[in-house]
């Protein structure tokens, strides 16, 4: 079989190249995948670097969201070849290949109506909103959800979670088309934070209050405006910083504003509590069957096209994920 690897630490140009390998062998309580599309991340970028927190020894695949058929079972196993699945493959095995062989229980079936490409983009993004949202904030219905970034992957499931939860929405996005997104999404407000301060509008929306929950996947200078404009009682979610910048907060901002800073790791959450993510996977099928949800996908690429597809991320031009279809 065909697969992409990481064969020596630099751009995604130069880093990554197709070789033919071996079809994965199943061990004991594993199942082997069909691929049918593979989700990219960011991280996949750090990783083809070497500047990710993991570092595999080279050669290795990267990849970390997969949809596909289950071709092969363990004796025994719960699960039946045929099935449409996602999982997260581990690296240095990762899912831009054109089979994996995974942990059983890893694997979650997804609904017959679900897309190929739709079900690789959702595992990571909705799961961590969805937890996020929750079990961390505990949003209630009325409050006033602030998402920030609401054009990219996890932003823009936040959106439709928020709404699917009863919230009213307020994203920002920077520029024209994704700020459009966002309005496509659901967002009762969008902000265009390249023109407009998101603190006053917040603050106008909420009559003076500001958002009872801030989700904010950007940290850097969105972190510390985002402190400003948290209303009493607020909760705001920590879940990355794609702006670069690890902020800090004052523990006395904090306290006179009686906010909490909450943070959001749903990969810990996931290691230890996985039948509280086999019941969170149980709903949000339901939310999509019931098209409250439905991931955002801003573009295609054929198997041959990843190193353009993981620049093109990288540009922090695009919306929604990317995916990336296995020639088969």
């Amino acid at each position: 079989m065909r697969a992409w690897q990481v064969t020596q630490l630099a751009d995604p140009e130069e880093a990554l190249q197709i070789v033919e390998v071996e079809k994965p062998a199943i061990s004991k309580g594993q199942v082997l995948i069909k691929v049918e599309a593979s989700a990219l991340n960011f991280f996949d970028i750090l990783l083809c670097q070497g500047k990710y927190q993991e570092k595999p020894a080279l050669p290795f695949t990267p990849g970390a969201e997969i949809s596909g058929t289950i071709v092969e079972t363990p004796e025994g196993s719960n699960l039946k070849v045929g099935q449409r699945v996602i999982t997260q493959p581990k690296l240095p095995n990762g899912g831009f290949a054109e089979y994996v062989a995974v942990d059983e229980d890893t694997v979650y079936e997804i609904s017959d109506s679900m897309t190929w490409n739709e079900a690789a983009a959702m595992f990571v993004t909705y799961h961590t909103t969805y937890y996020a949202l929750h079990y961390r904030a505990q949003l209630k219905e009325g409050e006033v959800l602030l998402v920030h970034a609401g054009a990219g992957g996890v932003g823009s499931s936040a959106i439709q979670l928020g709404k699917a939860a009863g919230a009213k929405v307020i994203a920002t996005a920077g520029g024209p088309e994704k700020t459009n997104v966002c309005r496509e999404l659901g967002a009762d407000v969008v902000i265009d934070y390249l023109k407009e301060d998101f603190i006053d509008i917040v603050k106008k929306e909420t009559n003076g209050r500001g958002a009872d929950v801030i989700y904010d996947p950007v940290g850097g200078d969105t972190f510390d405006k985002s402190r400003k404009c948290i209303a009493f009682d607020g909760r705001l979610l920590v879940i990355g910083f794609a702006g670069g910048r690890i902020p800090e907060a004052p523990a006395n901002h904090a306290l006179v504003k009686n906010y909490s800073i909450v943070g959001v790791h749903w990969g810990l959450f996931r290691k230890l509590y996985p039948e509280g993510v086999k019941e969170n996977h149980k709903k949000l099928i339901e939310l999509y069957e019931e098209g409250k949800i439905k991931p955002l996908i801003y573009r295609e690429f054929a198997f041959e096209k990843l190193p353009e597809a993981l620049n093109m991320l990288g540009s922090r031009k695009t919306w929604g994920k990317l995916v990336l279809k296995p020639s088969q």
